[in-house]
């Protein structure tokens, strides 16, 4: 009777002692132990010995099952994620909305001052120089020639005939005065045809008057635009770099909504697009490899304990129901 209870005991203290030593041995001796010049067998532990080829089966099997590129394409393309960098982008724009620091100063909790001023230096400088050579390019001396030519000839159409009206408007006459006396003149001596004559010549005379105004205007935009514009566009930067960011904000929701979308829509390209190569370059298997190797062992073992700990100590009670379970059985035989 008594060895039904002291059997069954002794092999549940067995069992648990057994299974506590062995998952011990997994990581003791972290070194090998010699006596009298004779390695001590079962030293180092399994897993200190077998630390080079643990690391490297680790290493490729996460970075073939758990990180490759169709799951890390799928993670960072889910519709949580994309909601998520949404929502901080929209969050970001609410708070820089209630921001009254000026651009320049909140450009400094990025860039530094000097940075700051390089930046917009070569901003104002390019812009400017892309201003200018548009300006050259695009010939804006006809346009301004021809738009200038055009708006005199709008308001000459009607010399000869009805001209006292046109230089009252212009304050030149009032009515019966000087302007109408002309137009009067015009009339009595030519006639109403006087009125063609007069437009016919004044359409001629405007080709070679645009023309001419076209020269000039070329020549003043060629040889002075470049200051003009880089005088502006060094204003305008600097008086955008002291306005403060909700009023340049302020009024730009639709802008901002799709500014938002745009950015959404580039992450989403940049991951899709350059993932592969990204995955491709950062070689993730020799990474953990690296770094399991790195480890010592009893920081290893420490980080597997408090993971597993909760498991790793159902196996020893688990060991000691075995024992006590074939100690009892062992009895009835």
């Amino acid at each position: 009777m008594t060895s039904l209870i002291v059997a069954p005991i002794v092999g549940g203290v067995i069992g648990y002692i057994t299974n506590a030593l062995a998952i011990r041995m997994l990581f003791r001796p972290h070194h090998e132990k010699y006596v009298m010049g004779h390695r001590v067998p079962f030293t180092p532990g399994i897993i200190p010995k077998e630390k080079g080829r643990i690391a490297a089966s680790v290493g490729e099997a996460i970075s073939a099952n758990l990180m490759n590129k169709e799951v890390m394409r799928r993670s960072l393309l889910s519709d949580e994620m994309l909601g998520k960098i949404s929502t901080a982008i929209d969050k970001f724009i609410a708070k820089q909305k209630r921001n009254k620091e000026t651009l320049r100063q909140f450009l400094s909790h990025y860039l530094s001052e000097e940075d700051i001023s390089q930046l917009a230096d070569k901003g104002s400088a390019d812009l400017s120089e892309l201003v200018y050579k548009r300006i050259a390019e695009s010939e804006a001396g006809d346009k301004i020639a021809h738009v200038a030519v055009t708006s005199v000839m709008e308001k000459m159409k009607h010399f000869g005939s009805g001209i006292g009206d046109t230089l009252k408007e212009e304050g030149i006459g009032h009515g019966g005065g000087f302007g109408d006396k002309i137009g009067r003149f015009i009339e009595r001596t030519f006639g109403k045809s006087g009125t063609n004559a007069t437009s016919q010549f004044i359409n001629a005379l405007a080709q070679p008057v645009e023309r001419n105004l076209a020269k000039h205007i070329n020549e003043i935009l060629h040889n002075n635009a470049r200051d003009i514009v880089g005088d502006l566009v060094e204003t305008e930067t600097k008086s955008l770099l002291d306005k403060q960011m909700c009023s340049l904000l302020e009024g730009k929701d639709e802008d901002l909504a799709r500014a938002r979308d745009s950015l959404v829509a580039l992450y989403e390209q940049l991951i899709t697009e350059q993932l592969p190569r990204i995955l491709a370059a950062v070689d993730i298997s020799r990474i953990i490899e690296d770094r399991i190797n790195e480890m010592e062992m009893a920081e290893a073992e420490k980080i597997i304990f408090e993971v597993m700990d909760k498991e790793l100590k159902a196996i020893v009670w688990l060991g000691a129901a075995l024992g006590f379970i074939m100690g009892f059985i062992n009895c009835l035989f």
